[in-house]
Order: structure tokens, then sequence, then C-alpha cells
């Protein structure tokens, strides 16, 4: 059998290859640790930046007149190059690459740990050191060890109040937190075609809280359909018959409402055990959990109700924010009470717009609940938009169960 990322990287499992990088990305953080990088390198070369994307996403707007001036000089830095540039509001850097920006068959590697979500596509996608991402600026490719491939087989279809985010918890349940090091997470099995892309997406990223090099789906009918709203052809890809070394298997039928208590992303539970823990915010957003399905999915519970603790919506990307716009679901939320910022990481990595206090407690649909992650001395349950959203309207954990 060859997986697909032996298919991509050409070589087995193991093997040391020297790869061309189809796309390679960073945001307002990385990338200012990789243009001093590139700067020391000396070569004055800078390649293909027609296929180089800087993002700001972590600290938008500016939070600081000192974080203001970082970024001025990576707009300069961007002009100087040639590089896609995307301004404040554009979202983050993983759903921005997603829209259009990510093909089939391709090598990307983003300046950020979770750019394994575009394996979605049927990428090789991973994340790599500013270092690295200096190098590939300066050079067109750098180099990887093949991983072995575990194979996540789901079946089924997911049902009730269920979702992605879900599957995700259970499968980072699963694994642990190591138990998938240095190797490729591949989704497979009939369940894996009933998953729409934003489904895909959430899956693949949170790959790497297993210690994964990557998570990736073969592309399909819905990969292609997808890619064709922006005006690409995508061919699909046939997986090769045969098993993998390593497998586990999810029914999606069998998936409820997940937790992930802190500190640890591989510590999960169904939300139904923490019924009742009252929280002081609820944040909706990031890479998994800010799609316009995420913000439809709790706008759908929330409508015509009202939100018993501050909860904070932060949409994945300006695409995201206008379909919410066009279509009703970001005046439910504000009518609800929720407060809506900037598309971009927000809170997530504790930088501003929603960060906690000591001895809080805050219900996120984000990756990652690390102590002091969000805030020095707060808490962070992981979960499902539609977990987020019942947990909001009560105050407390609360299953999306009892709202259906």
């Amino acid at each position: 059998m060859s997986t697909l990322s032996e298919r991509i990287l050409g070589a087995g499992a193991g093997a040391y290859v020297d790869r061309t990088v189809d796309r390679a990305y960073v945001h307002d953080g990385t990338g200012l640790l990789a243009r001093a990088a590139w700067t020391e390198i000396g070569s004055g070369v800078f390649t293909d930046p027609d296929r180089r994307y800087l993002i700001f996403d972590h600290i938008v707007p500016a939070n600081t007149s000192t974080t203001a001036d970082l970024q001025q000089e990576m707009r300069e830095f961007a002009a100087m190059t040639g590089m896609h540039f995307f301004e404040v509001g554009a979202g983050v850097c993983h759903q921005v690459m997603a829209e259009g920006r990510a093909l089939p068959g391709e090598v990307i590697v983003g300046a950020d740990s979770h750019s394994c979500t575009l394996g979605a596509f049927g990428a090789f996608a991973t994340g790599v050191g500013a270092t690295d991402m200096a190098g590939i600026w300066a050079t067109g490719g750098t180099w990887f060890r093949v991983p072995e491939t575990t194979g996540i087989f789901l079946e089924g279809t997911l049902s009730g109040a269920a979702s992605a985010k879900d599957v995700a918890l259970a499968y980072v349940g699963a694994l642990g937190m190591d138990g998938a090091t240095y190797r490729a997470l591949e989704f497979v099995g009939d369940g894996a075609a009933s998953l729409s892309m934003a489904d895909r997406l959430t899956l693949c990223n949170m790959a790497v809280e297993t210690g994964a090099k990557a998570g990736i789906f073969y592309a399909d009918r819905t990969t292609r359909d997808y890619l064709a709203g922006f005006g690409i052809a995508a061919e699909p890809q046939v997986p090769h018959a045969g098993g993998y070394p390593d497998e586990i298997a999810i029914d999606l039928e069998d998936v409820v409402p997940l937790l992930a208590l802190p500190p640890r992303v591989d510590t999960v539970c169904p939300v139904a055990e923490k019924e009742g823990l009252p929280v002081d915010q609820v944040f909706l957003g990031t890479c998994t959990g800010g799609r316009y399905e995420d913000l439809a999915a709790f706008a759908a519970l929330v409508r015509g109700k009202q939100v018993a603790v501050r909860t904070v919506v932060v949409p994945a990307s300006r695409a995201v924010l206008m379909q919410a716009v066009s279509t009703g679901v970001l005046a439910d939320l504000v009518a609800a009470g929720c407060a809506v910022a900037t598309p971009g990481c927000g809170p997530c990595l504790g930088a501003h717009m929603g960060v906690l206090g000591e001895g809080e407690v805050c219900l996120s649909t984000a990756n990652r609940n690390f102590k002091n992650r969000m805030g020095v001395g707060g808490e962070i349950y992981l979960a499902s938009p539609m977990t987020a959203a019942a947990t909001a309207l009560v105050g407390a954990i609360t299953s999306p169960e009892e709202f259906l």
C-alpha cells in the first residue's frame, strides 16, 4: 500500500526527501521571525512570491504601539518581496488559505503548528519553524522525513447534536497528545465521504494535537465541488487498497457532544458529565469553530433568545463574516447579545479581544486549552459550536441535545 503522504512526497515512510514547496505562508507573529532569519541568510533571493503569503491574523487589530510598529515593518517587507499580503480582518491564516488557495497533491507549509488544516484538500500540509520558512523563501524547497501513517476509519454519519469538533476530540482522546508523533493521520472510510469541507478542515487541524505531522483526506467529489466554487478544477484522489500499520475506527453514529478538560486536549469526556459547571465566558471562533457552518449552527440555537454569559464571536475570515451578514446569521448573533470581533485568531492565543482573568472559566471552540493560554489563571474547556451555544444560553456547561 502507498499512503497519500507517500504519494505526494514521492517516497516510502522513513525516507528523507527534498521537495519544492508549492505554497508557504506566515502570519504577523511568525513572519517577523522568518524575516529576521531570511535577512541573516543574506542571499537576498525570495523565491516564487506568487506562492508565498503573509496573513495578519494573530494580534489584529494591533493591541499596542509596539505591535503596530512591527506590523508596519511586515507590510513593507511584503511589498518589497511581492508576496501576497492579507491585511487586518482577512481572517485566520489557515481559513484564508482554505478559500481557494490550497489544492490536492500540493506540498503546503505554514509557519504555524495548525497548518496541517489544509490536508483536508488532499495536500501534504504541515507546520514549520520560522528558520525553515526563511530557507524556503530563499531556496524554494525544504526536506522532509516521510511520515508513517495511522489510518482513521470513519463509518456512518453524524447525528443528533454531534459535530466534526466532537469527532476531533474523540480521536485526540483515543490517541493521546503524543500517540501519533511525527505520523500522518489519514481519514478514510464511508464516513469520511459524508463530511463537508468545513468538517474536514476541523479534523485535519487537530491532528497536531496528537503530535502528528499531518492530517489528510483524499480529494473526492466534495473537494471538487468546493474548489469549483472558487473557479478551480480538481481531480479526485483514489485510495490504494490495503491496510495501515496502525488504525483506529470511529463510528460517527456513536459520537456524542464532548469536552476536552483543562489543561489537556486529550482529557476528553461527554458534555453530560460536566453539565451545570458555571462559565464566565463562551468563545466561538478560531480555525476549529469560526467557519460559517459553525456560526450558523450556533445562531440556530440562540436565535430569538439571550445569552446568559459574555459571549465573544470571532469569524474565521472576512468571507465567513460576509456570508454571515448576507444570511442574517450575524444579526441573530448580535441580537442574542454576542460581541462580534474582527476576523482572525481573537483571544485563542491570549493576546486580546477576550482574555480571561484569574480563576475565570471559558467554554471555547478553539483547539488548545493549555494552562494560561487565554489568560493567566484562566481555565478552558474545549467543545463544539453547538455545545458553546447551549452553554452560552444557560451560563453553565450544557449539552446542545437539550435544545434540539
